[in-house]
C-alpha cells in the first residue's frame, strides 16, 4: 500500500496563503488519483479538491473554488494544496488521500472510494 504525509500546515491570518504538500511512497504514484479533505472539530470530514492520475482534469468544493488549486507532481510523488485568501471558516485538519484508478482522466470526490490516507496536517486561520 501507499504510505502518504502531509505537510504545511499552520497558523495564518484571514486572507493569507498555504502550501500544503502530501508525499507519497512507492514508485506507482501516477497509478493513484488523489484528493484533499478537511474536517473541522465536531465536524465530518468534507471534500475540498481532488486530481486525476495524470493531472489534467481536478474538481473543487464551491466552498473553496477560486481559492484553492490542486496540483500534482508525478515525477516528485507529490500533490499539493495552494490555499489563498484563507478565510477561519477554512480551519480544519487536511487530510490526503489516494486511490487507484484504471482510467488517467477519472476524477474522485466521494470520501468513501478512496483507500489510502494521510495522518493529516492542521491549517488554523485566525480573524
Amino acid at each position: 500500500q501507499v504510505q502518504l504525509a502531509e505537510s504545511g500546515g499552520g497558523l495564518v491570518q484571514a486572507g493569507g496563503s498555504l502550501r500544503l504538500s502530501c508525499a507519497a511512497s512507492g514508485r506507482t504514484f501516477s497509478n493513484y488519483a488523489m484528493g484533499w479533505f478537511r474536517q473541522a472539530p465536531g465536524k465530518e470530514r468534507d471534500f475540498v479538491a481532488a486530481i486525476s492520475r495524470s493531472g489534467d482534469s481536478s474538481r473543487y468544493a464551491d466552498s473553496v473554488k477560486g481559492r484553492f488549486t490542486i496540483s500534482r507532481d508525478n515525477a516528485k510523488n507529490t500533490v499539493y494544496l495552494h490555499m489563498n485568501s484563507l478565510k477561519p471558516e477554512d480551519s480544519a485538519v487536511y487530510f490526503c488521500a489516494a486511490v487507484p484508478t484504471p482510467q488517467g482522466h477519472t476524477i474522485v470526490v466521494l470520501t468513501g472510494l478512496y483507500e489510502y490516507w494521510g495522518q493529516g496536517t492542521q491549517v488554523t486561520v485566525s480573524s
